[in-house]
């Protein structure tokens, strides 16, 4: 079955003009774009070339890459492009072993008075750092999240049209949990000092702990649903379940630093109901255009769905069994320059 076409973000032009200022007079803000990479050659390289074929000026905006310490050619791949890239930087986080520890070495190097922060494989149309700037500028927003389209290059099989079909639903994360995923979330960097950055001890589940805390604290978390990015869906089985283990983790990590906000960690990670077949509702709220599924297509979703949370069942269990210590402290640290 034919998939979501790849987006061609190097032939299509978005609405960005090239300006420093909007339609309404208003300055636009600096960018400084935020990506977190760890061994993804092919990724990063994807990312990188959307992000240098941006219709903004280019000392309207900077990229910093942060590789994660990468055993592979992740890093020379972004050495390939500093050159020809102006506003690019490269700096290295392998001290601790962590997405967020390396979005807080970005944001501590960072420039601009908004960040955004975009994930090591995903694209974005050419208007999109002009489209960010003037949403920050006309709704002076401190939080924001952009909309997020997934797609699978060439055939779709059902792993893929399932992910394509359940992740990512931005405007319900922010709807009923109160959180934006990292890869697409825009702040301004007042907000990040008022507030503190990630919390890089956790593997996963940062995105939601800082959506939290921004909530917590009386600010609107606003949804552009046409300012959009694009990132390419897990076709294969064991990388959903690798991802739902690594979100079980998550789960686990977040109530033990936070139980006063999410619970005992043991009583969550030995709830017998974590077990349990979801249900067809969840389902239906949970997979677009579930309704238009034939049968048999439900049922593998179903069976999916059952996979992936008894995967989020068993990182809970092991992160009791087995708790992750990077050695990192609760807040950011100084950014340094590639090593």
């Amino acid at each position: 079955m034919a998939s979501q076409r790849n987006p061609a973000t190097a032939d299509r032009h978005g609405p960005g003009l090239g300006n420093t200022s909007d339609a309404e007079g208003k300055e636009l803000p600096f960018v400084s774009v935020v990506v977190p990479v760890y061994n993804d050659p092919t990724g990063i390289e994807a990312t990188l070339e959307s992000l240098r074929r941006q219709s903004s000026p280019a000392d309207r905006y900077e990229v910093i890459v942060v590789d994660n310490g990468s055993t592979d050619g992740t890093r020379e791949v972004v050495r390939e492009y500093l050159e020809a890239f102006d506003g690019l930087r490269l700096l290295v986080e392998d001290e601790v072993q962590g997405s967020y520890a390396a979005r807080n070495e970005g944001i501590s190097a960072a420039t601009g008075t908004v960040i955004a922060f975009v994930d090591a494989d995903m694209i974005v149309d050419p208007g999109w750092i002009d489209d960010v700037a003037r949403r920050m500028a006309r709704t002076d927003a401190e939080y924001l999240a952009c909309d997020v389209r997934l797609f699978t290059p060439g055939d779709e099989g059902a792993v893929a049209r399932y992910n394509r079909l359940n992740d990512l639903h931005v405007e319900r994360f922010l709807d009923e949990l109160s959180f934006a995923p990292t890869c697409c979330l825009v702040v301004r960097r007042t907000l990040l000092e008022e507030l503190g950055a990630f919390d890089s001890r956790l593997r996963s589940g940062g995105d939601l702990e800082f959506g939290n805390r921004v909530a917590a604290s009386g600010r609107r978390l606003l949804y552009a649903p046409d300012v959009v990015m694009y990132h390419p869906t897990r076709t294969e089985i064991g990388a959903l379940l690798r991802k739902a283990r690594r979100v079980g983790r998550g789960k686990t990590q977040l109530r033990r630093y936070y139980p006063d906000r999410y619970g005992s960690p043991l009583r969550s990670a030995l709830n017998p109901a974590a077990f349990l077949p979801p249900r067809p509702s969840f389902a239906r709220r949970s997979i677009r255009d579930w309704e238009s599924l034939s049968l048999r297509r439900k049922c593998v979703f179903l069976a999916l769905s059952y996979l992936t949370s008894l995967a989020k069942a068993y990182g809970q269990l092991l992160e009791l069994a087995e708790p992750t210590e990077t050695g990192a402290d609760a807040g950011p640290r100084s950014g340094s320059p590639e090593k």
